[in-house]
């Protein structure tokens, strides 16, 4: 038996189907299907069943799920303790919103490089949440607190925001203002809620799940966008249009506790908390 092969059992299990397990592991789905009727060869045991809506685990693979994950949690741990044995050097993965880590992040990296040269950084610019439990990163910036209790977090500072469009918007009667708003993908997220409550019945031009996008949208004069003002003081030409604006959102650095130790992890962790908190700094 190989750990591979528990390794596509597992994903097959999360996501049930061969595409969504193939793009989990970034494989073809052939191979997952190969690798998983591989297992069953080697266990004598049929753990899925070939349905037209999916794969379904069998009550042979239900009853082995709880060993595999067992087995994928001690592989984690094993390549957690080997990371933190590395010296200043190797690479660091850090995932970060995509505009934090365009805007921000990247300006306050030259003086890290030069003290850290060996250190090797990958930056991981996503809108969904690396799932540091599984390996993916070895350090994340997130918003509002995480609840994921396995992880160590740290407060770094609270991010404000305000409605920011170009002075057109500004003199345009309130109820004339052209909203650019978050799509349904993002329904619930709080930003997205108090700014479909504060345009009320208010027309959107255009909606989307990146904030890039709006922030460009906004800087185009097709409307009324809710921005971060760290990103938003970032476009001169952009002006700040209503004392309206959602609560300040907590941002958190976050660790996995087997890699905090780690001498080039804990050399990044510590470079952010000390800069980005001012970098970050700016009142609306």
């Amino acid at each position: 038996m190989q750990w591979d092969d528990i390794r596509y059992f597992l994903a097959l299990a999360r996501q049930g189907s061969l595409s969504a397990g193939a793009r989990w592991l970034d494989v073809e789905h052939s191979t997952v299907s190969r690798r998983v009727g591989q297992l069953e060869t080697t266990l004598g045991l049929r753990l899925f069943d070939r349905l037209p809506r999916g794969w379904q685990l069998t009550q042979e693979g239900e009853n082995l799920l709880p060993q595999a994950l067992a087995m994928e949690a001690a592989m984690l741990s094993l390549q957690r303790t080997a990371h933190v044995q590395h010296a200043l050097s190797g690479p660091v993965r850090l995932s970060a919103p995509p505009q934090m880590l365009n805007h921000i992040l990247l300006p306050l990296l030259q003086p890290f490089r030069l003290r850290y040269p060996e250190i090797q950084l990958i930056l991981l610019g996503e809108q969904r949440r690396a799932r540091l439990e599984q390996g993916e990163a070895d350090l994340a910036l997130r918003l509002d607190e995480p609840n994921t209790p396995d992880l160590i977090a740290r407060s770094l500072c609270l991010l404000g925001y305000g409605l920011y469009g170009l002075t057109q918007w500004q003199h345009a009667a309130d109820s004339e203002r052209v909203f650019l708003g978050f799509d349904d993908s993002l329904a619930g997220m709080s930003l997205k809620v108090w700014l479909d409550t504060h345009a009320a019945d208010r027309p959107f031009a255009l909606r989307s799940n990146d904030l890039e996008t709006l922030f460009q949208a906004a800087r185009q004069g097709l409307g009324v966008a809710l921005l971060p003002h760290f990103l938003a003081k970032r476009a001169p030409e952009l002006v700040q249009l209503s004392a309206s604006a959602p609560a300040d959102k907590p941002l958190y650095l976050l660790m996995h506790p087997d890699v905090r130790r780690a001498p080039r992890v804990r050399a990044l962790a510590d470079y952010l908390i000390t800069t980005l908190p001012a970098a970050l700094s700016v009142s609306g």
